[in-house]
């Protein structure tokens, strides 16, 4: 068929048959009804790759920057707490829970970061937080 414009539909000659450059066209193989299908052969040479000790292994390697992250995140969070300790002091509602929350996240571990400006950065703060904690405990306020 060809369109040739407005006009319509003109007949044509048929779409020719692709075939391949031997002549003959796509073909799947005979199969008989009684014949098989062969068996699959095992690949040679495979093995497992790593054992279970080498996953549990590489889970512990860590990515070389979390070191940093959770140092940064604990000075983050011991500020957060010195805030609150600030605002509970000024309200004079002081709770044993505010106090408990600076011990705890003063005495977290602290990994090196290998960056001597944020570890002076993350020295000042521990002292202003150990600071405050001995102010509170000279006060009795501290538990």
């Amino acid at each position: 068929m060809k369109v040739s414009g407005p006009k319509g539909i003109s007949g044509g000659a048929p779409p020719a048959k692709r075939t391949s450059a031997s002549g003959e066209g796509f073909s799947l193989p005979q199969v008989g009804p009684g014949d098989k299908p062969a068996p699959a052969a095992p690949v040679a040479g495979m093995s497992g790759v790593m054992g279970v000790e080498a996953l549990l292994a590489l889970q512990d390697v860590g990515d070389p920057l979390e070191g940093r992250r959770r140092t940064v995140r604990r000075a983050s969070r011991l500020l957060d707490v010195l805030e609150d300790l600030k605002i509970a002091l000024i309200d004079g509602v002081l709770t044993p829970d505010k106090v408990r929350a600076l011990v705890k996240t003063l005495g977290e571990k602290r990994e090196s970061t290998g960056d001597p400006i944020l570890e002076t950065v993350l020295d000042e703060i521990e002292t202003r937080a150990a600071v405050e904690l001995a102010k509170l405990e000279v006060n009795g306020l501290a538990s």
